[in-house]
């Protein structure tokens, strides 16, 4: 069965993921920990602007369905939080290096390119070139019976096809949007008196500077 995740729990459960290798020693990370990391301006697509308790909701719905663990601290009363996605005791779903990188970029970033999975990688794996990238996407485990990534058809102007993950349910990978030409907007009534008073400023500038001249007894 489809996950059917929303965006916002595409955006915690991948940054459950990220973090759980790129800062261990803050793992599983507070509430303020993940509301930072569903909120950065860098490595994330789109910008989320999510309040702390959008995200402690989220998580509520995403631990309801068994995709995220909750750990509350006897002593400090401190909620964190892990996930439970992949690579756990607790599901069949079992990602190596390659695989893990690729899906937590496509759950953070949206569709990329092996070029720009390559590039994105980081400190989640390191891919020898962008063959390396396409095998890790070929070699993903079906879940639940479903695929979890889909190819997309090329757009224009870009040279390699761009991949995208099916956590949110069936994407359309029939022909792409051609893009619409742009058309410079018309000018309108305001734009061409603005532009008329502009040049009678120059003009009456260019004759009082002219007259400035003359009283100097400079010549033009």
């Amino acid at each position: 069965m489809p996950l059917n995740l929303s965006a916002k729990e595409c955006r915690v459960i991948g940054c459950l993921m990220e973090k759980s290798i790129v800062t261990p020693e803050q793992y599983p990370l507070t509430l303020n920990a993940l509301t930072n990391a569903c909120n950065q301006k860098s490595s994330r697509n789109p910008v989320m602007s999510l309040a702390p308790g959008d995200v402690q909701r989220t998580t509520r719905e995403l631990e309801a369905r068994h995709l995220v663990r909750i750990e509350e601290g006897f002593r400090s009363g401190v909620e964190k939080y892990s996930h439970r996605f992949c690579n756990t005791s607790f599901g069949d779903l079992q990602l190596d290096s390659a695989q893990f990188a690729i899906v937590c970029l496509l759950l953070l970033r949206g569709a990329q390119t092996p070029g720009e999975l390559r590039a994105n990688s980081g400190r989640l794996h390191d891919f020898a070139d962008n063959t390396a990238v396409v095998a890790a996407i070929a070699s993903l485990p079906h879940r639940d019976g479903d695929p979890m990534v889909v190819k997309l058809p090329r757009s224009p102007g870009r040279k390699d096809s761009e991949y995208m993950h099916l956590f949110s349910g069936p994407v359309d990978a029939g022909e792409p949007v051609r893009e619409a030409p742009v058309v410079a907007p018309a000018p309108v009534a305001g734009d061409a008196l603005s532009l008329s008073q502009l040049a009678q400023r120059l003009s009456d500038l260019e004759q009082e500077v002219a007259r400035l001249k003359r009283a100097l007894g400079e010549s033009d």
